[in-house]
């Protein structure tokens, strides 16, 4: 072992602080703007009893994995290992948002009662997290690196991706112009004036176009002066109270709870495996049961002071490393968040920051993810990664149909399942496949991977975990039960029985040194 002392900074923790650090800013004016504009709840509460517990929660997490890896650090005598970022966690939050907390504060009248039912939502997940944390390694063990990042890859670019993307587009001479000066620095080497982080360059021209352009006459970025005055009523001091009565109080509705906060609490669990898988991957190994373990303890913690989101590990670590983040933009990120929570600035910066000029660095950061599935695993096993992106695909596919359904006052079954198929849309297969996403990549991928490595015996055990998974209610379902999709748990049973059969056979030689080259021709 080695005794000597990691450096807490680095140079680069500048770069990771303003990219991570305006990755996380983001996520918090996304949920107090949910908290706010979409959930109704009063501003006493958002800003006085909600955002103070969240700030506690992510200032803990980001603290506790800057320890975690200057531990690794210490231990290894090198200083190239870069923190795990967390934060938290995109879709739960837009899932207990709109399934949980939207619904039940409809049907009650209260929105109170819909924030009661996402702190209860949390604890439970917490729990999930917690006990989880004790078998993820045995799963991480056993399954290929391919399913693990694949599925990650997936998910990064159907749900980090594509939003910033499309937000780039319709607001392009800020986000174009963002993207560029990102790009050029942390993919071209670029250095700006005086060493200043391209994060905080990005988000300085951006807000600078967006003032500019009001000040002649343009609207861009969506910037109102009278916002910008409204937004300082929010000073003040806060600081999170216990909420232990607000969490039972949504027990009363614990039926429709479990049915998301379970199978989302296992959503969790591999989404931190592959992370961990990730950083593995670049260079830095966390031990995966203290990651998971740490997510659930956190995320009770904040859950009980009053905070209805989730904590999870953030897919990203080889970007951040990349640009040179180690052990103190971790930390940094922390006290930041605190300290506009606390103070309740988090308004003010709403209105004063295009949100737009940030979304960028979620582009990147998609980019990054989606190029190290195929980069860090064997060549072989690019057709397993490719298909683990298909489910996440379906997934965001179906949302945006029934977003734009909706919008309109309908959904799917209204408007006929066979009139949307009839027009091309085959919405019921994308319910099928999209549902329960990460787990069906995990399986499609760590069966496929198998295959091509020619371990059928391994192969045919994804499949039977894809027939049990299914049979309960994890895959190809939206609630979780006994048989909702009985055709493709048979499916996979069939996949297994026949993959057993074949790993009775003699071996042949496994393939994953190779490389099936396919040459489109016209």
């Amino acid at each position: 072992m080695n005794d000597s002392s990691p450096k807490l900074w680095s140079p680069g923790d500048w770069n990771a602080l303003f990219g991570f650090g305006t990755n996380i800013l983001v996520n918090v004016l996304t949920l107090t703007a949910l908290l706010r504009y979409v959930l109704k709840l009063p501003d006493e509460i958002v800003f006085g009893r909600i955002l103070p517990a969240t700030g506690l929660m992510l200032f803990l997490s980001t603290v506790y994995y800057a320890w975690l890896a200057w531990q690794l650090a210490k231990t290894e005598g090198r200083d190239t290992v870069c923190a795990l970022p967390s934060g938290i966690s995109v879709p739960h939050m837009f899932v207990v948002v709109f399934v949980i907390m939207l619904p039940i504060g409809a049907a009650s009248g209260d929105p109170i009662k819909g924030w009661e039912a996402g702190l209860t939502w949390v604890f439970i997940q917490s729990f999930v997290l917690m006990a989880g944390g004790f078998i993820a390694p045995y799963v991480k063990k056993i399954t290929p690196r391919a399913a693990l990042l694949g599925a990650l890859a997936g998910v990064s670019i159907a749900f980090i991706s594509m939003k910033p993307a499309l937000d780039i587009y319709l607001d392009p001479a800020i986000g174009l112009v963002c993207f560029a000066i990102l790009l050029a620095s942390w993919f071209g080497g670029v250095r700006y004036w005086k060493g200043l982080p391209a994060g905080l360059v990005a988000i300085a021209v951006g807000s600078l176009i967006a003032w500019g352009g009001l000040a002649f006459g343009f609207s861009f970025g969506g910037m109102n002066l009278d916002q910008l005055g409204a937004s300082f009523a929010s000073f003040g001091f806060s600081v999170p109270l216990p909420a232990v009565g607000h969490v039972f109080g949504g027990f009363e509705y614990l039926g429709v709870i479990l049915v998301t906060a379970i199978p989302f609490g296992i959503y969790d669990l591999v989404e931190a495996m592959d992370n961990v898988e990730s950083a593995e991957a670049g260079g830095d190994h966390f031990p995966t049961t203290r990651v998971i373990t740490a997510d659930g303890v956190v995320s009770l913690v904040g859950c009980l002071l009053g905070n209805p989101f989730i904590n999870a590990v953030y897919i990203g670590h080889p970007g951040w490393k990349a640009i040179g983040g180690r052990i103190g933009y971790s930390a940094a990120t922390g006290v930041m968040v605190l300290l506009l929570t606390w103070f309740g600035i988090v308004a003010v910066l709403m209105a004063l920051i295009p949100v737009v000029a940030i979304s960028p660095i979620l582009l990147y950061i998609g980019m990054l993810i989606g190029a190290q599935a195929f980069q860090d695993t064997p060549k072989a096993h690019a057709p397993a990664v490719v298909l683990a992106l298909v489910p996440q695909v379906a997934a965001w596919g179906k949302l945006q149909i029934d977003n734009a359904l909706g919008a309109a006052g309908t959904n799917a079954a209204a408007v006929g399942i066979d009139k949307l198929a009839g027009s091309g849309v085959l919405y019921q297969g994308l319910e099928l496949l999209g549902s329960g996403a990460i787990l069906t990549s995990l399986i499609l991928a760590g069966v496929t991977a198998c295959l091509i490595d020619r371990n059928h015996r391994r192969a045919a055990g994804f499949a039977l975990a894809g027939a049990v998974l299914t049979f309960f209610g994890f895959m190809h379902s939206e609630a979780i039960g006994v048989g909702h999709s009985p055709a493709a748990a048979l499916a996979y049973l069939a996949v297994a029985g026949g993959l057993f059969g074949l790993a009775r056979q003699p071996a042949a030689a496994p393939v994953a040194a190779t490389v099936a080259t396919v040459r489109v021709t016209d």
